[in-house]
């Protein structure tokens, strides 16, 4: 087919680009889901602690609402599969789609396609090609969950059912993707607008099954965790998915007939013949660029807190009947309650440095994107270009903390009847700023002197995560632990705050943003 010649070439150059990206996702997934099976099933090994597990968290409308329906948590795969779904299907949802976006949008937005659609390569070639190498990618993860679960105690079929599960939802979102790349004139629209349907699909599948109503139905995310692994262990939801994938397929291809190459489906509204004064500087231009990025990290960090916030009235129960848990929450000292309410900080935290590393990065896309040089042809220094915007990244990592603490404490007083302890922990979240601003200023200095190796700021950010999630169930050593900046944080609410890591991270961001503006300033641009 015409249409289609080329492909197997552009799937070559993909898998060449993406070899570092790509594998990273892979492992991370594979490997978080690895590690959660493991520590889950050490952690749950008598029938008692089982069955405290079903009777309080399959009970919790916060937990169902997280997670998915609780079924076979009477089980060790159950409840295995009720620890790690969210993560692995929300990781290759965005797997799948950052990678088609890449692939087709991105690369029309910077001329690329329009250059490669002058040799022998037919108009759905590089379509095809990124949707190839998303679709492979989502099948190695869906590989790798298997072989994960099944060094529990875990049914061949019903892993190899979960493997699958994980994929289909892959290629789901890679042809979502797919869609919106047709639709948008720029690749962070496209990305916004999948991202937008992967919400709206995970709240529907919230809600519905919170309810115990028709909309889990109405969901992608849904439809793989309709499969009910070890209770009924059903295939036939994945045909849904199958079919609902084709379609959408079927649509981005008649959308490229639509279209010019480099445009969207959708034209791009004119602005305003004169810009602002807000645009007129890197400030007012960053703010402008990032305000909805902040937005949606602050609503998605308040909903976690949220629920976070709403089980720990039934922590109690739960970790009396589990000595592992007991013994893991008693490792940072003081009440169960305080122990976890410092965990869930964390967690915060954390999500403060998933938006504060990618808006640190953002000026590396623009730079990638032939836009910065332009940009400092003007009477903008590097050094401006470089710093100014890292207000909006400090002072939406702040913001992000903050509303994020003030979930926590909002939905605990109200499952506890008390609110007396909102604005304490909402003023404790800010404890976790010091070690997000260490990740900044590890972005920053590796953009300035390393900027191909930017992504090791990512996978810090990854370590971390997986170091504050798992940590205390892995045993891992001081020293390795001890790479995470977070963990050089008094773990409030149980330690007093303690002003001397706090001053001694913050001095350590500041320097790497000073050696890493001596490095940008050195260096040519692109």
């Amino acid at each position: 087919m015409k249409a289609f010649t080329g492909t197997p070439a552009l799937v070559r150059l993909a898998l060449r680009r993406d070899r570092i990206r790509l594998s990273v996702w892979v492992l991370a997934l594979v490997g978080v889901t690895a590690a959660s099976a493991s520590a889950v099933a050490s952690t749950y090994d008598t029938p008692a602690e089982i069955a405290s597990y079903a009777r309080n968290i399959g009970s919790s409308p916060a937990s169902i609402a997280m997670a998915g329906p609780p079924v076979a948590l009477d089980t060790i795969g159950g409840i295995v599969v009720y620890e790690t779904s969210l993560t692995v299907l929300l990781g290759v949802a965005l797997m799948a789609l950052f990678t088609v976006v890449r692939h087709t949008r991105s690369e029309e937005e910077v001329g690329r396609t329009e250059l490669l659609a002058s040799a022998v390569v037919g108009r759905h070639a590089g379509t095809a090609a990124a949707v190839s190498v998303a679709v492979g990618a989502s099948l190695v993860v869906g590989l790798g969950v298997t072989g994960s679960v099944l060094v529990t105690p875990f049914p061949t079929g019903a892993a190899v059912l979960y493997g699958v599960s994980v994929t289909v939802l892959g290629i789901v979102f890679a042809a979502v993707a797919t869609v919106t790349a047709q639709l948008m004139s720029h690749g962070r629209s496209a990305t916004g607008a999948a991202l937008a349907v992967l919400g709206a699909s995970f709240a529907l599948r919230a809600i519905g099954d919170v309810q115990g109503s028709f909309l889990s139905w109405l969901s992608p995310v849904g439809w793989s965790q309709g499969v009910h692994l070890l209770a009924g262990d059903r295939w036939w939801p994945l045909l849904i998915s199958l079919v609902f994938a084709v379609g959408l397929f079927g649509l981005a291809g008649w959308l490229t007939t639509r279209r010019d190459v480099g445009s969207g489906v959708w034209a791009d509204r004119p602005g305003p013949g004169r810009a602002g004064r807000l645009l007129s500087s890197p400030l007012g231009l960053a703010w402008r660029l990032q305000r909805g990025t902040v937005v949606g990290w602050g609503v998605g960090l308040v909903l976690l807190g949220v629920v976070f916030g709403s089980v720990s009235n039934d922590l109690q129960d739960m970790v009396r009947d589990n000595p592992t848990l007991q013994e893991y929450f008693a490792e940072t000292g003081g009440s169960i309650t305080d122990a976890f309410f410092a965990v869930a900080l964390l967690f915060m935290g954390l999500g403060a440095a998933g938006f504060a590393v990618a808006s640190a990065l953002r000026l590396h896309g623009e730079e990638s994107a032939g836009r910065l040089e332009p940009l400092l042809a003007t009477d903008v220094s590097r050094d401006r270009m470089l710093l100014t915007p890292l207000v909006v990244t400090v002072g939406g990592a702040a913001l992000l903390v903050t509303v994020g603490g003030l979930g926590v404490g909002l939905a605990d007083a109200l499952v506890r009847g008390d609110f007396g302890a909102v604005l304490p922990l909402v003023a404790q979240s800010w404890v976790q700023l010091p070690a997000v601003l260490v990740l900044v200023g590890l972005a920053v200095l590796l953009m300035g002197w390393l900027p191909r190796a930017t992504a090791v700021a990512w996978a810090v950010v990854g370590f971390a995560f997986v170091v504050g999630w798992l940590g205390g169930l892995l045993s891992l050593p001081s020293w390795l632990s001890g790479l995470s900046p977070f963990q050089h944080l008094p773990q409030v609410p149980v330690e007093e705050v303690t002003v001397a890591p706090l001053v001694v991270l913050t001095l350590v961001a500041v320097v790497l943003v000073v050696v890493g503006a001596l490095g940008f300033r050195r260096r040519d641009i692109a």
